[in-house]
C-alpha cells in the first residue's frame, strides 16, 4: 500500500508540474492566481498522500497550512482585482 501511496503522489506532482508548465505560459494576471491554486492544492493533495504512506502526523498540519494559505491567496486576489476594477473611470455617454 506504501508503494502505492507514493506512486500516487509521484502521479500528482507530474500533473501539477505539468500544469505549470501549461499556465505559466499565458500571459494574464489570472492564470497567475491558477498557478497558485494549482500550487496549493496540488501540495495539500501530496502531502497528505505522503503522510498516508509514511504515517507522520506532522505533514498533515503542514498541508492544512498549505490550503489555509492558498485559499488567502485567492481573497487577496479577488480583493485587489476588484479594487482595481472600482479604480477604472467609466465612459460616461453624454449628449
Amino acid at each position: 500500500m506504501t508503494s502505492f501511496l507514493f506512486g500516487a503522489a509521484g502521479f500528482v506532482l507530474t500533473m501539477v508540474a505539468l500544469g505549470l508548465f501549461v499556465i505559466l505560459q499565458r500571459p494574464a494576471e489570472v492564470d497567475h492566481m491558477m498557478v497558485a491554486q494549482l500550487l496549493g492544492t496540488g501540495g495539500v493533495a501530496i502531502l497528505l498522500l505522503l503522510a498516508a504512506a509514511t504515517e507522520t502526523s506532522p505533514i498533515v498540519d503542514v498541508a492544512l497550512m498549505l490550503a489555509l494559505f492558498a485559499a488567502f491567496a485567492a481573497v487577496a486576489f479577488v480583493r485587489n482585482a476588484s479594487d482595481s476594477e472600482s479604480e477604472i473611470p467609466k465612459a460616461t455617454s453624454g449628449g
